[in-house]
């Protein structure tokens, strides 16, 4: 496991399959591996089998957590890697308070972009 894959797997404590997540969404299992291929949604590949899994946190009932997919768009733009985008959704900001995607599901996605749109000056 490299220092990066370690350091993401300290932080996301609950991951999805992306039959999983078709599932629960009522959707094709194409439908979420083409929002993955468009950028709506990170999966990394992990476990022994190396399958495709997405942070839970990343799911909500019927679709992304809201406000993610803008989000998401705004941090790519700004050069981040996936795996530099799940570490700061998931690492802890002390002026949020909480983490970034804490705050999304708290429905204070205002300063989550504010901050994500700052990153990108």
């Amino acid at each position: 496991m490299s220092e990066n894959e370690a350091k993401i797997e300290s932080l996301v404590h609950a991951w999805l399959y992306l039959p999983d997540i078709s599932e629960k969404w009522g959707v094709l299992v194409t439908e979420v591996r083409d929002m993955v291929k468009r950028g709506e949604l990170i999966a990394v590949r992990r476990g022994p089998n190396r399958s495709l899994q997405v942070p839970a946190a990343f799911i909500d009932e019927t679709g992304p957590v809201k406000h993610l997919v803008g989000l998401l768009t705004v941090l790519r733009d700004s050069g981040f890697s996936n795996e530099e985008i799940l570490d700061w959704m998931f690492s802890e900001d002390p002026s949020l308070p909480g983490s970034p995607i804490q705050a999304l599901w708290e429905n204070r996605a205002t300063e989550v972009k504010r901050r994500a749109q700052a990153m990108a000056l």
